[in-house]
């Protein structure tokens, strides 16, 4: 009976998928760790403090550097693959208009919400690298995942990881003690460079875009929704971080910025699963919401356990943080145990969201996490000037709890609405396998 399932688990093309995607991620984790060590050692609370809340105040435009033509690719290419190079073509277009348009305006805001003593050219410098470099080697990571490839989309993510941690190599050796501005420097070159790397990849292997110009108001109205619904989640996610850099000190953001940081990573494993379930998210989808939520219910209560586990190892770890980057990092241990309950409500509302988005529900989608990254703004004007790091760590507590609460008050709502068959239960569960 084991190896039975064994090899069934070996054919399965949704097991191999999460397989790379877990391997990968698992690369990454290890990398991202040294990485982290390096830049947070090297540069110090403050000068942390200054490019995580530079890199905060990108990451609320950046999803809209790409207009969610990724994701459109993914969904497109998923049902018919013929389609894939109109799509590559309109989502390499769209990135470079929509991210050029975006550099100007970050550089403005910048000005307005960020301290006067970081300077401009670091801005600059994250900007190019996230608004282009990663938006491009995004995009062609989600070319590959269209075609429930992989591999190469692991590769990307691994290399972007490595590049920037040989980055900080340099940088450690060349600088005894490094600036925000030539990290800064170093980040963007990194990243571009990976950028190339994935593009000339998928012109080799998967071919030559076909530069078409149209796109309907239809899809670009759904791009747009997932550019919102990523830019709601980059608020809620990093605001905090951009707020705190204004409202309180450079020292408060560093703090925060690593703990959270850290939450991230260990979060990885369960971001491998759902990408390598994506496309098939979409295929199932157009049997309504209940055939997504019956393909994802089995991966959903295995990522549910990874996240308690989690928690309970980052409560009882986070004492061995400050031997790791230096005692001036003491006060993340505290900062790590508060945002420890994380994971699970993440687990929770990103599962629900992206079975909203198979379904086609991505407007219901976009509007509840834009309610809610109102709702973090808003909070952390409150918390952040009263209560620095912690008030940020409270907010994103109560932030992605009421995230978890609406998603899931919107998909039970919804399934009320249009009840699975039981033989499509059947049929549906059987999918998940193959």
């Amino acid at each position: 009976m084991f190896l039975a399932n064994l090899q069934r688990a070996r054919q399965s093309k949704l097991a191999r998928n999460a397989g790379w995607m877990l391997a990968g991620q698992g690369s990454k984790l290890a990398i991202q760790a040294l990485y982290f060590t390096l830049i947070a050692r090297a540069l110090g609370v403050r000068n942390y403090g200054a490019f995580v809340g530079v890199v905060g105040l990108v990451g609320i435009l950046s999803p809209f550097g790409t207009l969610g033509s990724g994701y459109l690719l993914i969904k497109n290419v998923a049902r018919d693959p013929g389609q894939f190079r109109e799509n590559w073509s309109a989502a390499l277009s769209t990135t470079a208009i929509s991210s050029s348009l975006l550099f100007g305006l970050v550089l403005l805001l910048s000005r307005f919400l960020l301290p006067a003593t970081i300077p401009l050219r670091i801005v600059m410098f994250v900007a190019g690298a996230d608004l282009f470099g990663t938006g491009i080697t995004g995009i062609c990571g989600q070319a590959f995942m269209a075609f429930e490839r992989m591999r190469w989309t692991a590769s990307f993510n691994v290399l972007q990881s490595t590049s920037r941690t040989v980055a900080a190599v340099a940088l450690a050796g060349l600088y005894p003690r490094p600036s925000a501005l030539q990290w800064g420097s170093f980040y963007f070159a990194s990243t571009i460079v990976v950028a190339l790397v994935a593009l000339a990849t998928v012109v080799i292997k998967l071919g030559m875009p076909k530069f078409v110009w149209a796109r309907g108001w239809p899809e670009i109205r759904e791009g747009l929704y997932f550019s919102i619904n990523q830019s709601a989640e980059t608020v809620y996610n990093d605001i905090d971080k951009t707020m705190l850099a204004r409202l309180a000190t450079l020292e408060a953001t560093g703090i925060y910025g690593a703990a959270y940081r850290l939450i991230d990573v260990s979060f990885a494993p369960v971001w491998s699963l759902i990408a390598a379930a994506y496309p098939n998210l979409f295929r199932v989808g157009a049997e309504g919401i209940a055939a997504t939520l019956t393909y994802a219910k089995p991966l959903f209560l295995r990522a549910l356990a990874y996240a308690a586990f989690l928690a309970l190892v980052v409560v009882a770890c986070a004492g061995i943080l400050p031997l790791v980057l230096g005692s001036e990092y003491q006060r993340c241990v505290e900062a790590l145990r508060w945002l420890a309950v994380l994971p699970l409500f993440r687990v929770i509302h990103v599962f629900l969201s992206d079975s909203l988005s198979g379904a086609g529900y991505q407007g219901l989608r976009s509007a509840i996490h834009v309610g809610v990254a109102v709702f973090n703004a808003l909070i952390n004007l409150w918390l952040i000037p009263a209560y620095t790091w912690r008030g940020a760590a409270w907010s994103s507590i109560c932030s992605d709890a009421l995230l978890a609460l609406c998603i899931a008050a919107a998909v039970f709502l919804l399934m009320r609405r249009s009840p699975i068959l039981p033989a499509q239960t059947k049929a549906l569960g059987m999918g998940a396998e193959a």
